[in-house]
């Protein structure tokens, strides 16, 4: 199989050396050529992505930002194969998947949209690894949810990753759900870390400092433009959660600590049902 993709960044190198290790012909493309270079030469990547090499790709996997999908597949859906998969790697699905299957009926290829639920907070090709895929939950959102043999197909063309299960959903599901399982502890532990205090937490902290904090290291301006293009339901969790904050502040203002219990022990039991 012949595996053309878009972007080099830790998921799209990810996915590179997954296909390359059991043996599958990698094309990539990244607007950094020095990285480019050095992925060909880490092995990699077999070659180069482009207009004369596109139509020779089974899957195409596009791993850049939302809009840069969009825009690049619009610039290059003729050349795609008729035969070809085509999935975008995006953190939202709603605008790309409204963007990508009209393209797909058009020049009769299939686009399926596709969020691998795994990552890192170091991005770049230079921290990804052919198993970081490996266990981890794959979202799928198909342009037909009774097509089988569409689905059995994307899995099938996944299975060199190793993803450990499929969910399947709306693209207006997924970016709902989203927000609030990837998109919020972003916001969150970015917001938390600014606190004056953090310059002097060293000797004081322990997991739940750095568990929480993890992610306030992050790509800045892929993340605002997930946040932004997420905004109706990001708006809704921030509301939502500050509402809960609002909570504990007035409890500690006015030096309630029943309620303060109250508050900690509804949220204990629901991490305890949510948890299962």
């Amino acid at each position: 199989m012949t595996v053309g993709i878009l972007g080099l960044g830790l998921i799209g190198g990810s996915m590179a050396r997954a296909y390359t290790k059991v043996g599958h012909t990698v094309l990539a493309a990244d607007t950094d050529e020095n990285m480019l270079r050095f992925a060909q030469l880490s092995g990699a990547v077999s070659d180069v992505l482009d207009e004369s090499s596109i139509s020779k790709c089974d899957l195409l996997l596009l791993a850049i930002y939302p809009k840069g999908c969009i825009a690049w597949l619009e610039k290059y859906a003729h050349l795609v194969n008729p035969g070809t998969l085509v999935m975008d790697l995006c953190g939202i699905k709603e605008e790309v998947c409204q963007r990508c299957f009209p393209l797909a009926k058009e020049f009769g290829f299939t686009f399926i949209g596709a969020h691998p639920m795994a990552g890192s907070h170091y991005s770049g090709f230079k921290y990804s690894r052919s198993n970081l895929f490996q266990g981890a939950p794959m979202v799928l959102v198909p342009p037909r949810f009774d097509d089988m043999q569409l689905l059995d197909q994307a899995k099938q063309a996944l299975a060199p990753c190793g993803f450990g299960r499929f969910s399947v959903c709306t693209a207006q599901e997924h970016d709902r759900l989203i927000a609030f399982t990837s998109q919020m502890p972003h916001v969150l532990s970015n917001a938390f870390i600014k606190s004056p205090t953090a310059l002097s937490h060293k000797g004081f902290s322990a997991g739940s400092y750095k568990d929480l904090t993890r992610v306030a290291w992050l790509n800045a301006p892929m993340w605002a433009e997930l946040c932004m293009e997420n905004r109706e339901n990001m708006l809704f969790e921030l509301n939502t959660y500050i509402r809960q904050l609002q909570a504990y502040r007035t409890a500690l203002e006015k030096n309630d600590i029943d309620t303060l219990t109250a508050l900690f022990d509804e949220g204990r039991r629901r991490k305890e049902a949510v948890d299962g």
